[in-house]
């Protein structure tokens, strides 16, 4: 089993590189090299010229890449602004103090201590004369246990005549 298995990999080996060979063969002809200096200028002048069209196709191109990625992107932005939903990302709840974010933000070698509270000035709640009028009626549960049950309709009845 082995055997053929090795047998086979050494075929496949052989095809790839008889493949390899015709490519080149085909596409990158053997290089004749002119014993004269003059041969051998003309022969770089045209190696030359041969890498400036190269150069200019490979420049063209990369401008029309370059060219249609900017007119995709506006494109995109485009219908991103046409639907205009604009989706807002869920934001998750932090549980921790402000001292704790300071610390986690500044590190544990500053001593910061963050009192929210210690700020804020007292205010003294100066009575209305609203208030006050709500707290000489009463709480109108009282009334209406007072009215409710026998006792209450027997004195709504003494009263209404």
């Amino acid at each position: 089993m082995l055997q053929i298995a090795a047998t086979e990999l050494e075929k496949e080996h052989a095809a790839k590189e008889q493949e390899k060979a015709a490519y080149l063969a085909e596409h990158c002809p053997s290089l004749q090299l002119p014993s004269s200096m003059q041969d051998l200028q003309e022969l770089c002048k045209k190696l030359h010229a041969k890498i400036e069209e190269v150069d200019e196709e490979r420049y063209d191109t990369e401008m029309k890449l370059q060219k249609t990625t900017k007119e995709l992107e506006d494109l995109g932005q485009k219908l991103f602004d046409l639907r205009g939903k604009f989706k807002r990302p869920p934001l998750k709840r932090v549980r921790m103090s402000a001292d704790a974010m300071l610390r986690a933000l500044l590190g544990s070698k500053h001593k910061v201590c963050m009192d929210l509270r210690a700020n804020l000035k007292q205010v003294k709640k100066e009575d209305t004369e609203k208030e006050k009028d709500l707290r000489d009626v009463g709480d109108w549960r009282k009334n209406i246990e007072e009215k409710s049950g026998m006792e209450g309709r027997k004195k709504m009845f003494e009263g209404g005549e």
